[in-house]
């Protein structure tokens, strides 16, 4: 073992060996995309796999990248796991490469009941699937069942976390119904940086009367127009709060409440990306207890 490391460091100063470690971790490896999907893996497989999450905190799906050696653990992996639906744009050609090279994939947002987006001229599936967390027991369902399936692993252990992790799942969706039962049915209606909360507005009853860029990607941006028609629409309805996701910056959703000719507050939301570990959305059931909080505040105030 000495000898090991003698020699790993003496490669590692001569900048030959990069990957060269004493303790090899043998257990089975999956690579997750978002930090979303990463914690959803993570809270299901507990110590029997090594999962590693490409997205780090605070990021933007639609935009963060990876370097050259982080893409080559991809096609190391015994499971690579991606949201699908177009919302990895950044990393989109080493999706595409992880398939071709034969990795073992699963593309979670396809096989969720992914809806359209509504009230755009987009109308492609809408990736942002997360927001409704009985779509979520499903994914964690998906992503058990093929966790399970890696040969080597722990199964029952991988399916007693699947378990229990939908049981908090199943207590979460109540307790969001009944958070969200207490803003008046005409003022449940969401103006939102992009197209994100489609599939909340589904589970919970809103209506999503409009947003800043009119797309469900932030790479997109809203013409003079789109602002103007937006801030009539929010002049019409009277809604109390623009909901800005607290990874973007806000100045859109500002000059959107300034054209309004109305006091709309912004309200930011953890609604793409979990925050750094101790953070107010450092897991997913922490950030849609957060979101909802901030919901039902920005509706009810």
């Amino acid at each position: 073992m000495r000898t090991l490391i003698r020699l790993c460091a003496a490669l590692l100063l001569l900048g030959l060996a990069p990957a060269c470690t004493a303790t090899p971790d043998d257990r089975p490896e999956i690579v997750v995309t978002t930090n979303i999907l990463g914690d959803l893996t993570r809270a299901i497989v507990g110590d029997t796999a090594a999962v590693t999450v490409l997205m780090p905190p605070d990021a933007d799906p639609h935009q963060f990248a990876i370097s050259a050696q982080t893409a080559a653990r991809i096609e190391r992996a015994d499971l690579f796991v991606h949201n699908g639906l177009g919302l990895e744009e950044g990393i989109r050609r080493h999706v595409d490469a992880a398939g071709d090279a034969g990795v073992t994939t699963l593309a979670v947002g396809e096989q969720v009941d992914p809806i359209r987006y509504r009230g755009t001229d987009d109308d492609r599936p809408d990736p942002h699937f997360w927001t409704d967390p009985a779509r979520v027991r499903r994914a964690v369902e998906l992503i058990g069942e093929r966790v399970a399936a890696i040969g080597g692993i722990d199964a029952n252990a991988v399916r007693a976390g699947t378990t229990r992790y939908s049981a908090e799942l199943e207590r979460l969706d109540g307790w969001m119904t009944e958070r969200f039962g207490t803003i008046p049915a005409d003022r449940r209606k969401l103006v939102t940086n992009h197209h994100v909360f489609g599939y909340l507005a589904q589970r919970f009853g809103f209506e999503v009367i409009g947003t800043v860029l009119p797309s469900g990607t932030t790479l997109a941006s809203p013409s003079a127009s789109d602002l103007a028609g937006l801030a009539d629409t929010v002049r019409a309805t009277g809604v109390p709060a623009v909901f800005a996701d607290s990874s973007q910056p806000d100045r859109l959703a500002r000059v959107l409440a300034d054209q309004a000719g109305v006091h709309v507050r912004i309200v930011a939301l953890y609604s793409e990306s979990l925050t750094e570990p101790g953070g107010p959305a450092a897991t997913y059931l922490d950030m849609m207890r957060a979101n909802t909080e901030a919901i039902v505040r920005g509706l009810t105030a």
